[in-house]
């Protein structure tokens, strides 16, 4: 079984255990090999409220590590929760392990002050 499949299999596995609301919105983090993307989703509604990526401009400026950027695209997505009253978040790691970039967003989230 591919690399990818089984990562599918364990974001199913993951899904059917947290969903998102408007009031705690789902933390969902992707990671590809050069960048990583944090969105805050409303699943009831479908609706992504806030994101962020390791793309944005500011982010992508600086000259520092993948891990480093990680911990900043956590901060840039907590920080437009917060603009929009949310302080609440369920983390969603989209079947990748967490650790590394996916626990540095993560790190960075909650120094941003979301709560998870």
């Amino acid at each position: 079984m591919g690399k990818l499949i089984q990562r599918q299999k364990i974001r199913y596995r993951i899904r059917k255990k947290i969903a998102g609301t408007a009031v705690r919105p789902r933390l969902s983090v992707f990671r590809s090999n050069a960048d990583i993307y944090a969105q805050l989703i409303d699943d009831d509604n479908g609706a992504t409220l806030a994101s962020a990526s390791s793309r944005d401009k500011d982010i992508a400026a600086q000259k520092v590590t993948k891990i480093e950027k990680s911990k900043l695209v956590g901060a840039a997505v907590a920080r437009k929760a917060v603009e929009l009253g949310l302080t609440a978040c369920v983390f969603d790691r989209g079947g990748n392990l967490y650790h590394g970039r996916v626990k540095s967003v993560a790190d960075g989230a909650r120094e941003g002050g979301l709560q998870f």
